[in-house]
């Protein structure tokens, strides 16, 4: 039986929305200089349900997740020197990206975080709140909410930087679909929803 359509590979456990409220919390706290408040709150959202979650998605192979792998790939990956350029889409072009989708994957829809900001949190507050490049030792919420500039169409099978071929996403959702295609993945189009609208806006409110 094939397999149906999907807005992502797999929905984020309702732990991501409890954790940023918490988040949410612990930022209003710190600006208010409770910073004691702040860190049980950093420490509150690093849940294992979260990090068990990003794990499925961005792990091993799993077609239920995945979807079968496809048997030829079209459009087909491109060498490194035939890919176009530029590899990342421009700074304006990410305030725009932004600026149309706001602070939540169009996919899964949870709640992002520039990674910017996760690592200011994490310089912060190191032992709360922990962002260093070994994957086990990060902050479950910010590994998964660390906000990517995702192309819908894959850089390497020919897909262009732009505002129109890029949309935010989780860690999650990106590193899960990888270089595969929409349809490969049996994805729905994110461009054929609404972008979520709430007032989650990244913490981009916490004091420096």
């Amino acid at each position: 039986m094939p397999m149906e359509l999907r807005r992502c590979l797999l929905a984020p456990p309702s732990e991501v929305w409890t954790a940023a409220e918490n988040l949410r919390h612990a930022v209003h706290l710190h600006n208010e200089g409770d910073r004691s408040g702040a860190a049980v709150l950093f420490r509150a959202a690093d849940l294992a349900r979260i990090g068990d979650w990003f794990k499925k998605v961005v792990g091993p192979f799993d077609e239920s997740i995945h979807g079968p792998r496809p048997t030829f790939l079209e459009p087909p990956k491109l060498p490194m020197h035939q890919r176009k350029r530029p590899r990342m889409v421009s700074a304006a072009g990410k305030r725009a990206i932004i600026a149309r989708d706001g602070y939540h994957c169009r996919f899964c829809e949870m709640p992002v975080i520039p990674k910017d900001t996760v690592k200011a949190i994490a310089l912060l507050y190191p032992e709360d709140a922990p962002w260093t490049d070994v994957a086990a030792d990060q902050h479950r919420f910010f590994q998964a909410a660390n906000l990517q500039y995702d192309h819908l169409l894959p850089h390497s099978r020919g897909g262009e930087s732009s505002v129109e071929n890029m949309v935010v996403t989780c860690a999650v959702c990106n590193y899960g679909r990888m270089s595969n295609t929409l349809a490969e993945s049996f994805l729905l189009d994110p461009r054929d929803f609404p972008s979520r609208t709430s007032s989650w806006d990244g913490l981009q409110l916490i004091v420096l």
